[in-house]
């Protein structure tokens, strides 16, 4: 499965969450969390198909990060980090079916100087789901049309009863299943929802000694860096041109880290869009009728490029990041939204998407979401380092090709200081 290299990589960064802690400290900071989780699976088109209400049954395990050396983890108020396994039935199971889903998360405590019963819960992993769109067979599921799809979930829970064995909570959230733009149609399934579980572990308690240890080792710290990722990608153009074709990428970027574990910075990318290219060398759909001159500089006209900032959470040898940009240069992008929103019918198109204000948003709006491993811990402050990443790039929210990159960091002199 060509995909198969994306879900390997997030497999390895969870199993390497739920190693963050100490074999030591394992025994005393293992948890599992078994939770139910009921809601509604929202209309991914016009005429999808009816739901009743979703079911969502998953079991997470993990450790509390309490190291006194993890910066990261000093950072967030020592967080829970693991593995969450579940099964999804969206409330169509033969429409819509089931999602199985395997999904590293990380636990972060909220409102901490006043309570310790709220927390905010983040995962993004991988999905099978079994049941996709067909042309004959399920038209009106425009949601789905891969097997296997990126998951993401965003949770608040409250803990309602509080044990030294066991907290039973309530909990409220939003989870996502898309492929990331690799195959058309791809609306996405999304879903509201409340869940109740129970944190099955003990639940550790913080000597007056460790608080202090703990105020003691938390430091501030400042570092400069630069960095160079180049990635490859795949995505299709529209229902019509809908096989796979590669995208490859470069991007620059500089900024600070600040306590090692905040990651900050602004840069610059390049894309070349396979698609694009093929496309204008075949004089294909809308070329000769709208730009007969994309086929003087094919080259050229099937780039983009652009300005990013990015925000990005370290932990250990895991990063979590965030891109926001602006798209620059991005000409093709007329004709691939005309398509990709149009209504083909009966071998041709019957209606072209409309060039509107919500086009010119996208066109010109980038963002990206990805997940990285770092060859050295980041906690370390090495200052050469190396990285794995799977992303999700988009056109403000709407996939636009999913990436698998490798990159470089480099760290200049680290300035720290005791708070």
């Amino acid at each position: 499965m060509r995909y198969s290299r994306y879900y390997l990589l997030l497999f390895f960064v969870g199993f390497q969450l739920y190693c963050q802690t100490p074999i030591e400290k394992r025994d005393h900071s293992f948890f599992v969390v078994p939770e139910l989780l009921l809601g509604k699976t929202m209309e991914a088109n016009t005429g999808f198909p009816e739901t009743k209400i979703q079911k969502s049954f998953f079991v997470s395990i993990g450790n509390h990060n309490t190291k006194l050396d993890q910066q990261w983890a000093i950072e967030l108020g020592y967080p829970k980090t693991g593995i969450s396994l579940g099964i999804t039935d969206f409330g169509n199971t033969d429409k819509i079916g089931y999602a199985y889903t395997l999904m590293p998360f990380v636990e972060i405590g909220l409102f901490q100087k006043h309570s310790d019963r709220w927390n905010l819960n983040i995962g993004m992993g991988t999905s099978y789901i079994d049941t996709k769109f067909d042309p004959e067979l399920n038209p009106l599921n425009l949601a789905v049309t891969t097997d296997i799809n990126w998951a993401f979930r965003s949770f608040l829970y409250y803990d309602v009863i509080k044990r030294k064995s066991m907290n039973w909570r309530l909990g409220m959230g939003y989870a996502h299943f898309s492929n990331g733009h690799t195959r058309l149609p791809n609306q996405g399934l999304n879903s509201f929802l409340i869940s109740i579980s129970s944190s099955i572990g003990k639940e550790l308690e913080v000597s007056e000694s460790d608080s202090i240890d703990r105020k003691q080792n938390k430091t501030r710290s400042s570092e400069t860096y630069i960095s160079f990722r180049s990635g490859i990608g795949q995505n299709v153009l529209s229902r019509v041109f809908n096989d796979k074709k590669e995208v490859y990428s470069v991007a620059f970027s500089g900024g600070k880290i600040i306590n090692r574990t905040f990651k900050f910075g602004a840069g610059f990318y390049y894309r070349f869009y396979e698609h694009y290219y093929d496309h204008i060398i075949e004089n294909g759909q809308l070329i000769s009728e709208q730009v007969p001159d994309y086929r003087e500089a094919p080259y050229r006209y099937a780039s983009n490029f652009g300005f990013f900032g990015s925000a990005e959470l370290l932990i250990g040898h895991v990063g979590v990041e965030f891109d926001m940009g602006i798209n620059i240069y991005k000409p093709f992008y007329k004709i691939d939204w005309q398509l990709s929103q149009g209504y083909f019918y009966q071998g041709e198109y019957a209606r072209l998407g409309e060039l509107n204000s919500y086009y010119e948003i996208k066109r010109t709006i980038s963002s990206r979401l990805g997940i990285k491993y770092y060859l050295f811990n980041t906690y370390r402050s090495p200052k050469n380092n190396l990285f794995v990443g799977a992303s999700i790039n988009a056109n403000l929210g709407q996939a636009d090709f999913s990436e698998l990159s490798l990159g470089y960091v480099y760290r200049f002199n680290l300035k720290e200081k005791r708070k």
